[in-house]
């Protein structure tokens, strides 16, 4: 028989991760965490029954590192910081019509990091060439920073996948069906 993982949160009812079962269980018998949800399985030992825990609740807060410091520097983190959109034209592109330009190129010192990095078109990298954008007579939408926000989740939960009782921890960035004629 096949257990369903359970969610975790923080002892501020916020997500933190999904966790198999028993890891859920061995939080549960450690007194790290509280069940705030069940499923109606049952996990039985020889002396124990538990409901399995569908939703638990850590008993301590857990301080999370600052976000910029998980904003792991790439390829596809730069194109999702600059939301797919050129940096000189404004112009959003699929992935692989864009490129990223380095705002003072390498050739004059420029660094390999966040704040010199951008998406741009391959027509504005072109024109750009090697010099800076006050060079070429370009000037950028926005100036380039480490990104706030941590990355996104990489588990593929969709609202029909999901277990009901998970919905009411988690954010959803979806628009809620009106109840409105």
């Amino acid at each position: 028989m096949s257990f369903a993982p359970a969610l975790l949160l923080n002892a501020t009812y916020e997500p933190l991760r999904v966790i198999a079962w028993q890891k859920a269980i061995r939080l549960l018998c450690q007194g790290k965490v509280e069940v705030v949800e069940e499923y109606d399985q049952e996990i039985r030992s020889v002396s124990i029954t538990f409901k399995l825990p569908a939703v638990l609740r850590l008993l301590s807060f857990i301080r999370i590192k600052p976000p910029a410091s998980w904003v792991k520097f790439s390829r596809a983190n730069i194109y999702a910081r600059d939301d797919h959109r050129c940096q000189y034209c404004g112009n959003r592109y699929r992935m692989e019509d864009l490129t990223f330009d380095h705002v003072v190129p390498v050739a004059l010192a420029g660094e390999k990091r966040w704040e010199n990095i951008v998406t741009c078109c391959i027509d504005c990298n072109r024109k750009k060439g090697g010099r800076t954008p006050e060079q070429a007579g370009m000037s950028l939408i926005r100036k380039p920073e480490r990104p706030g926000w941590l990355p996104r989740i990489t588990a593929k939960l969709t609202i029909r996948s999901t277990p009901d009782c998970w919905r009411d921890y988690l954010y959803w960035n979806i628009e809620l069906d009106s109840d409105d004629p």
